[in-house]
């Protein structure tokens, strides 16, 4: 059974930088086609995507995000972290990390994390 676990600061002050974990377990990110995501929720409004890091280690982004986010791995680890830099308010929602097992985007994905709640405030 695959389990993913997001982690990180609950609370993070205006223009600083966001840095989330996502901690894999039941399966290697490192095989074949899977491709690995990073999705959120500001609160009262739906799910937008992020960005992505691929089995190979390549990563792409959100192009509304691509300025402020990047995604990477330590593979020793299985584990997967989001940056995204100069949060504002508007950054604040649930954020969740998940498994897409064929590369076909994140409408694929199998397996998510429970998501983990983040607030952008001074």
């Amino acid at each position: 059974q695959v389990q993913l676990q997001e982690s990180g600061p609950g609370l993070v002050k205006p223009s600083q930088t966001l840095s989330l974990t996502c901690a894999v377990s039941g399966g290697s990110i490192t095989t074949n086609d899977y491709n690995w995501h990073w999705i959120r929720q500001p609160p009262g409004r739906g799910l937008e995507w992020m960005g992505a890091i691929a089995y190979s280690g390549s990563s792409y982004y959100s192009p509304s995000l691509q300025s402020r986010t990047s995604i990477s791995r330590d593979t020793s680890k299985n584990q997967f972290t989001l940056q995204l830099t100069s949060v504002t308010p508007e950054d604040t929602g649930v954020y969740y990390c998940a498994r897409d097992p064929r590369g076909a985007g994140w409408t694929n994905i199998d397996y998510w994390g429970q998501g983990t709640q983040v607030t952008v405030s001074s």
